[in-house]
């Protein structure tokens, strides 16, 4: 039988996404979301139309979180949906996010996977920290994992116990200070798999452990 969710990949044929509707174009992100004075939430819903026709355009379900959890609760990060949760073969794994204003967003991921019947393999607690966007899979069994000011060492132990009855084995990497612990630098805002031998990498800030682990495996 074929599951109904899942896939071990990051370069596999997507076929299901969850989505969040952005805020609406009257609102305003408050000062603690660190949103600069460019950003234009107009702009905003536009591109997340176009993101949305390109996944439909390309065959891919579209399952919305409840409205009611994410944008209009003031959740103005609530429309990256890889952060608060995060899929496998398995079940899903409810994360909790390192940026503090971000946690009530697992609420609506813990909801629909309950609507969609997809299984919730575990739960990451305080004070461990883990987010999705630093998260990527170096093949079907090996989770690369970024340890950094969203995702802590507690937090990757929690996900690699509940990880390891599935199979999967979790290699953590250390992130670079960057611009800091207000800024978001997730591992996969430097490494963008393609396929499962090309990578779209940020060489100066990649961590070398893992560069020199793609170039291992071709």
């Amino acid at each position: 039988m074929t599951s109904s969710f899942g896939g071990n990949s990051n370069v596999n044929p997507l076929r299901q996404w969850q989505c969040a509707s952005p805020a609406p174009p009257s609102a305003k992100p408050a000062p603690a979301w660190h949103y600069g004075p460019g950003f234009d939430p107009a702009r905003l819903g536009d591109n997340h139309q176009q993101l949305v026709d390109i996944l439909e355009g390309a065959g891919a379900e579209i399952d919305w979180l409840d409205d009611a959890l994410v944008s209009s609760g003031g959740l103005a990060d609530a429309v990256f949906t890889y952060d608060p949760s995060f899929v496998t073969d398995a079940g899903a794994i409810l994360m909790n996010m390192g940026k503090t204003l971000r946690r009530p967003e697992t609420l609506a991921h813990r909801a629909l996977y309950e609507s969609l019947d997809i299984p919730v393999i575990g739960t990451i607690e305080a004070p461990g920290s883990v987010e999705g966007g630093d998260c990527f899979w170096l093949d079907a069994t090996t989770l690369a994992v970024g340890r950094g000011f969203r995702t802590n060492q507690i937090g990757i132990d929690q996900l690699t116990d509940i990880l390891a009855p599935t199979g999967v084995r979790v290699v953590a990497y250390d992130l670079p200070y960057g611009d800091g612990p207000d800024a978001c630098l997730h591992l996969l805002s430097l490494v963008s798999p393609l396929s499962a031998e090309l990578a779209l990498i940020y060489a100066p800030l990649l961590p070398t452990a893992l560069y020199q682990e793609l170039r291992l495996r071709g």
